[in-house]
């Protein structure tokens, strides 16, 4: 609140210093060479996807303009956001809907890899919840990668951050992602070759930029990151405890990830109903994992991605915040055990 009110204080609530400070504060975190910060996070896929059509075109001619999107395939998980498919529509790009694995809320390997035969632009990973894959497998795909470490944002896998293993990096800022700044996102390139295909895109009215009172929201929990992943990790290890005594299970986490607790989520072994029910006369709401995702929205037929359909049916969220208290997280936690 300090922060923001600062900012209108200053009478400076349009894209300023604050933005300025906000792209320092996280390159510091992040270490990525050259950074835009958005209004929106559809701005930043769409300027992905341009940029990255400039990129191809520069390395195969030394031009970096002219080649179009149009007809191309793009890759991208059932359990990504819903304004994927709108944004991929909208750029006339064909979007490839990859299933995910039946213990994790990403892409399955062999199931992305069989796409990989339609010689898509790129892929889109999304790090549902948090959770990240391996550098290996996005290295070994011999295809350009956009991250979007929305959600995984202090996730590290073995010593690098998740979102730097991508020519592109989408960071939101909205209110459901891991950094909230009422809105917003940061797009990133993390090497000077990849950053320049950012720069080509030229200049943008202040209506595509973030504004300071959302920039000065979010630079203050870049500073306060290792603070707030701290206060989720001691609650998740409370959530995870009780977890134990119930039928239910977590998502499998990829090899050397350290997780940033995002969210604690429990794949349910029916569905949702007597499970909230529950909840609700314990006063304690509950969230469906991925309600407002592709596959979870019914946008996409079960039977083309069943295991996405899956989860999205029985897959919770319970309340994981940093300043959500000590008292309230040992309901939670009792909640947990108790379960149905």
């Amino acid at each position: 609140m300090d922060a923001v009110l600062t900012a209108m204080v200053e009478d400076q609530v349009g894209p300023g210093e604050h933005a300025r400070f906000l792209i320092h504060a996280a390159k510091e975190i992040l270490g990525f060479d050259y950074c835009l910060a958005l209004r929106s996070p559809v701005f930043a896929l769409e300027m992905a996807l341009q940029a990255l059509c400039s990129r191809n075109q520069a390395s195969q001619t030394g031009d970096p303009g002219g080649q179009s999107l149009k007809g191309r395939a793009v890759i991208i998980s059932a359990l990504s956001p819903l304004y994927y498919e709108r944004v991929l529509r909208n750029m006339e790009l064909v979007p490839l809907y990859c299933d995910t694995a039946e213990d994790q809320p990403l892409m399955a390997a062999e199931k992305l890899e069989a796409l990989l035969a339609a010689k898509p632009l790129c892929v889109i990973f999304h790090h549902t919840l948090g959770y990240a894959p391996s550098e290996e497998l996005v290295a070994g795909l011999g295809v350009p990668v956009i991250e979007d470490c929305s959600q995984s944002a202090g996730t590290v896998l073995g010593e690098k951050r998740a979102g730097s293993f991508g020519i592109f990096t989408i960071l939101g800022l909205e209110e459901r992602d891991m950094i909230t700044a009422a809105g917003g996102a940061l797009l990133y390139a993390s090497n000077r070759r990849d950053a320049s295909a950012l720069r080509a895109l030229g200049d943008f009215p202040p209506e595509y930029l973030l504004p300071d009172l959302n920039a000065a929201m979010a630079a203050v929990q870049f500073r306060e990151e290792a603070k707030n992943l701290t206060q989720r990790g001691e609650i998740a290890r409370a959530y995870v405890q009780a977890s134990l005594q119930t039928r239910h299970s977590r998502f499998r986490e990829t090899g050397g990830l350290e997780y940033n607790n995002f969210a604690f989520s429990l794949v349910l072994e029916n569905g949702l109903k007597d499970v909230k029910t529950y909840a609700k006369r314990k006063e304690i709401v509950l969230e469906e994992a991925f309600e407002t995702t592709l596959a979870g929205s019914g946008l996409l037929p079960s039977a083309q991605c069943p295991c996405a359909s899956s989860l999205a049916l029985r897959t919770v969220l319970f309340p994981l915040y940093p300043r959500l208290g000590a008292a309230s997280a040992a309901r939670v936690a009792k909640l947990i055990s108790t379960l149905p």
